[in-house]
């Protein structure tokens, strides 16, 4: 069988095993290896940048589907909706006791 070569990326590491970025569409055997380095990415300098990018190889290689943008606004609006209710319960409270405090200073009993 003659097959197409393939390109993929993957890291080396420091004992000299190759990792390879994605899995091999090719029947187990012998093959030959081209390695080619890259230059330093922003994210292999940054350990923030490379955390990241292992916990996104991560989440592909689990086959995560991130969130669609109508899932995130349906959610975000959820969470804006959620937080007026308590603003606007906050403002209640805050306007019942001003109520009370007003009475109370007009020769009312506050709590009786």
């Amino acid at each position: 069988m003659n097959a197409e070569p393939t390109t993929v990326l993957g890291t080396l590491k420091p004992d000299g095993a190759l990792e390879l970025d994605e899995k091999l569409s090719l029947p187990a055997g012998r093959v030959r290896v081209t390695v080619e380095p890259l230059a330093a990415s922003a994210a292999t300098e940054d350990p923030f940048m490379a955390r990241m990018e292992a916990i996104w190889a991560g989440q592909k290689a689990r086959g995560h589907t991130p969130r669609t943008a109508e899932e995130i606004e349906t959610e975000r609006r959820v969470l804006r909706d959620e937080f007026e209710e308590g603003v606007l319960k906050s403002e209640r409270i805050h306007q019942e006791a001003e109520r009370v405090r007003r009475g109370a200073g007009q020769g009312e009993e506050p709590f009786g």
